[in-house]
């Protein structure tokens, strides 16, 4: 967990991190986890939690373990698969939908 910062900050400062380090934004990121992106939205600005069941969600659709999403994002996105990645930080990839 980063340092000062609770684990729900910590687990929106790392999705963050994630949707930027694979190009998505919260609409891709919606359709992959099966929610809104009104949903997203939410969690992301604190106004709703993030469930554990969420955090298995983001885990698969990262491919990132749950003990690594809640490491801080600098730890997360370093475990990020390298074909997850976008070509360029900040651009944009194709949306996996988990299951």
């Amino acid at each position: 967990m980063a340092k000062g910062m609770s684990s729900e900050e910590t687990l929106r400062v790392t999705v963050a991190a994630l949707m930027r380090a694979t190009g998505e934004n919260q609409t891709r990121l919606a359709r992959g986890l099966r929610i809104t992106q009104g949903a997203v939205s939410r969690k992301q600005v604190g106004k709703a939690s993030w469930s554990l069941g969420d955090i298995d969600r983001l885990s698969a659709h990262y491919g990132v373990s749950v003990p690594d999403l809640l490491c801080g994002p600098t730890h997360a996105v370093e475990q990020l698969p390298h074909i997850r990645r976008a070509a360029i930080i900040g651009g944009s990839q194709s949306v996996l939908t988990v299951a």
